[in-house]
């Protein structure tokens, strides 16, 4: 062996399986969920598979705030306005939160919205087939329903328009920083040129 070289000393002994997390399991897995769901589905036929009808609310602190998203459930004063009796409300697949309140009327406003046309277009299966009752579905509606595969009435947000226009003469003339500057000045002085302006119309009246 030529030149000042290192020993070789190879740390093979190492258990690799403890420190390396593999994910062959993957493909496996997303077929395991998949026939899940199908199997979900089938159980609770003719219902939605997503589950229950949802609210609209916006997210909390002054970060989220302005972003919509499904809430937990409707509130009591939400389904009193679409004529939905509270108990009722499970049974036919809206969500019921009793703790949440009312902030905003658009808020309410949307959400009663979101509840009549959950009901206009509502199909209710009779719990015995041979015993139909009030409230449930004609019999023409129930042999045209389809179970609804994944969300039902999805929450769409909303993206805001840009308005364009043309850059006048005026707009280039005018100077921004300058005029933030003054604004700011007006603001600091007010209260002392308010007072001088006060000590000056008392002079006056002497």
């Amino acid at each position: 062996m030529k030149h000042n070289n290192v020993i070789p000393n190879g740390h093979f002994k190492k258990h690799w399986q403890n420190y390396i997390k593999t994910w062959f399991n993957q493909p496996a897995r997303k077929t395991r969920r998949r026939n899940a769901r199908q199997k979900k589905a089938v159980k609770t036929f003719p219902r939605p598979t997503a589950g229950p009808l949802r609210p609209i609310v916006h997210g909390q602190t002054l970060k989220y705030n302005m972003k919509v998203r499904a809430g937990r459930g409707f509130s009591l004063e939400e389904l009193k306005a679409a004529a939905i009796p509270k108990k009722l409300a499970p049974t036919i697949g809206i969500a019921v939160d009793h703790r949440r309140r009312n902030r905003s009327l658009e808020g309410l406003q949307t959400n009663v919205q979101r509840l009549k046309t959950y009901k206009a277009k509502l199909v209710v299966f009779p719990r015995r087939a041979r015993k139909v009752k009030g409230g449930d579905s004609a019999p023409e509606e129930l042999a045209n329903a389809t179970q609804v595969i994944g969300d039902y009435m999805p929450i769409v947000r909303e993206k805001p328009t840009v308005e364009l226009v043309k850059v006048t003469d005026e707009m280039k003339a005018f100077k921004a920083y300058s005029k933030l500057r003054a604004e700011r000045t007006n603001e600091r002085h007010l209260g002392a040129r308010l007072k001088r302006a006060a000590e000056a119309e008392k002079e006056e009246k002497k």
